[in-house]
C-alpha cells in the first residue's frame, strides 16, 4: 500500500503489535497467520484495524457474492483478500464474467514493493484448492490501469487506503476505471484528519456514497459507493 498512518494513529494497535513479525486472526472458521515486516516495508506490511473491521463486516453480513468479481486495492499483508477468498469456499462464488471458463478469482493488489510479502501470506493461508481463486497483482493507482479491463469488477474493497492527499486523484481515477454502473465499492477507514473528509467529499462528487457500518470500539467507518444514484444492495 502507499505510505499510510503512523504508528500512533493505529487506534487499537500498540507499537508492539505493529512491529511484531506475525499477526494472527480468526475468520471464516480458520486461523490466519500473517507475516509482518514493519522494518522493511513500514505501514504496507502491518495489519490495520480497518481491514479487521471490514473482514468482520463481510463475514457477519453473509453477503452473497455469487457470480461476482472482487478486487482489493492496497492489500498490504493480504488479510482482507485472504478472508474474502476463504469465505468464497462457502457462500462466495466469484467469477470473471469475461471468461466463464476461467477459475473463480479474487484479485489482490498492491504496489510492487509489497507483492513478495503479500504473495507469501496469501499462499500460506489458503488451502491448495483455493489457490486458483486468488491472484496477486501489481497495481499502483493511476499508473497500471491498462492491465485491468475497464469496469471488470463487481466489488472493489479498500481498507485504510485513504490518508495521503496527494494520492486522492489517482485513487479516484482508479476507482472510476475499475467500476461499471453495477460495481459496489466498500471502503473501510478511520477518519483522522480534515483531509480524510475531503476525500469523502471528492468521492461524493463522482459516486453515490452512504455509510453502512461503524465500529465504535475501533472508530472505523465502512462506506459504500456506487456510480450515479444506484443504491443496489450486494
Amino acid at each position: 500500500a502507499a505510505p499510510g498512518p503512523s504508528p500512533e494513529e493505529g487506534g487499537g494497535w500498540t507499537a508492539r503489535q505493529l512491529h511484531s513479525p506475525w499477526a494472527t486472526f480468526h475468520f471464516a472458521s480458520r486461523t490466519i497467520r500473517l507475516q509482518q515486516d514493519w522494518r522493511r516495508l513500514g505501514v504496507a506490511a502491518v495489519v490495520w484495524d480497518a481491514a479487521v473491521v471490514l473482514c468482520a463486516y463481510l463475514e457477519m453480513e453473509g453477503i452473497d457474492l455469487r457470480d461476482r468479481s472482487v478486487i482489493e486495492l492496497g492489500a498490504g499483508t493480504g488479510l482482507l483478500g485472504i478472508v474474502v477468498t476463504l469465505l468464497g469456499k462457502g457462500f462466495f462464488v466469484v467469477s470473471f464474467k469475461a471468461n466463464h471458463n476461467c477459475s473463480a478469482r479474487v484479485t489482490i493488489t498492491d504496489r510492487a514493493a509489497a507483492l513478495e510479502l503479500l504473495e507469501s501470506n496469501v499462499q500460506a493461508n489458503l488451502p491448495p484448492e483455493l489457490y486458483p481463486r486468488a491472484v496477486v497483482k501489481e497495481l499502483t493507482w493511476g499508473k497500471d490501469l491498462d492491465n485491468f479491463s475497464p469496469g471488470a469488477f463487481d466489488l472493489i474493497l479498500g481498507a485504510d487506503i485513504v490518508y495521503l492527499e496527494e494520492t486522492f486523484a489517482e485513487l479516484l481515477q482508479t476507482l472510476e476505471h475499475l467500476c461499471s454502473e453495477q460495481t459496489v465499492i466498500l471502503l473501510s477507514c478511520r477518519i483522522r484528519y480534515e483531509r480524510d473528509l475531503k476525500f469523502l467529499r471528492m468521492l461524493r462528487e463522482r459516486f453515490s456514497v452512504s455509510e453502512v457500518h461503524y465500529d465504535s470500539s475501533k472508530d472505523v467507518h465502512i462506506y459504500k459507493a456506487q456510480r450515479g444514484t444506484r443504491k443496489d444492495d450486494l
